[in-house]
């Protein structure tokens, strides 16, 4: 009979709608977040709360979706330390779900297998479709690790997403995640750029957008993230300052793949300016504004260069 036990580390935007959607497929959910208002959200679901991570040590497989790999370490040090003292059951999984770099993922992968004698085998497991997907349980979910580990996660997995797939060995799953977001990162600032150009120039974005979205320049991005552009809705549905750290893991795996990647150089610095303007903990669409603020900037700089 299996396992349905799973553990839970990061019940915030993402990693509580996710929580939510394994407790509603019949799973037994024990969850660990750093402030207790998402912990109470899944207590009152019916999960279990615990106060540390290494709390959830001895269950089968623990998600971590925190939101980078460092985080991720900080957490999973009391866990690591109960393994090392006591192992953890055999076939043991960690999934982390994050957007984490590709290779930092391995270096991790690495010494909990080593630590565990290989009991324990980590998945990296990204997600893409943000918290709609996260709440429709409809997530694109990108897996990189041992078969047989990923084998034994895919049943939690299938609880949260509609898309499951393992790409390759570990780290295969965040490469992927990382080409994600280069095309969803660049195409919401060509979007951006459009709304910004059509409306200075007498356009209606949202009749531009009615437009573009019936022909070739159509896109799942321009549909979900199109709206929010369209009425400068910034409220976020996840930090736009992500985005840049996802570029980053772009350009670190183009220097290792030895390619160039001109587009993706640009956008990290467009994501850049972005947090440099303060705008980095509102939605993705955010990055309009960042466009606008570019715009005016270059008008006053023009206008002192004009002045006699």
């Amino acid at each position: 009979m299996e396992d349905k036990r799973a553990g839970f580390a990061g019940l915030g935007l993402m990693g509580g709608l996710m929580a939510a959607n394994a407790l509603r497929s019949g799973w037994q959910v024990t969850g660990w977040n750093r402030s207790p208002g998402a912990a109470a959200r899944l207590r009152d679901l019916g999960g279990t709360i615990v106060p540390a991570v290494e709390d959830l040590g001895h269950l089968p497989v623990i998600v971590f979706m925190l939101p980078d790999l460092p985080h991720i370490e900080e957490a999973a040090a009391g866990l690591l330390a109960r393994w090392k003292k006591e192992p953890p059951a055999p076939q043991t999984v960690l999934l982390v779900m994050s957007s984490v770099s590709p290779t930092a993922v391995q270096v991790f992968g690495r010494r909990v297998t080593e630590l565990t004698g290989g009991r324990a085998q980590v998945v990296d497991a990204p997600v893409s479709g943000g918290t709609k997907g996260a709440a429709d349980g409809t997530l694109a979910i990108m897996a990189g690790g041992e078969e047989s580990a990923f084998r034994r996660a895919e049943p939690l997995l299938h609880a949260m997403g509609t898309t499951v797939r393992r790409l390759g060995p570990l780290g295969a799953g965040s490469l992927a995640k990382a080409c994600n977001q280069l095309v969803v990162g660049t195409t919401t600032a060509a979007l951006a750029e459009a709304a910004e150009l059509a409306e200075r120039s007498g356009l209606e974005p949202a009749a531009l957008f009615d437009v573009l979205s019936g022909g070739l320049a159509g896109s799942r991005v321009l549909d979900i993230v199109g709206p929010r552009l369209v009425s400068k809705d910034y409220a976020p549905t996840g930090p736009a300052k992500f985005m840049h750290k996802d570029l980053s893991f772009v350009l670190d795996a183009a220097r290792a793949a030895g390619t160039e990647t001109p587009i993706a150089t640009a956008a990290a610095e467009l994501y850049a300016e972005l947090k440099r303007q303060g705008l980095g903990d509102q939605d993705l669409a955010v990055v309009r504004q960042t466009i606008s603020n570019l715009s005016h900037r270059a008008a006053v700089a023009a206008e002192g260069t004009a002045a006699p």
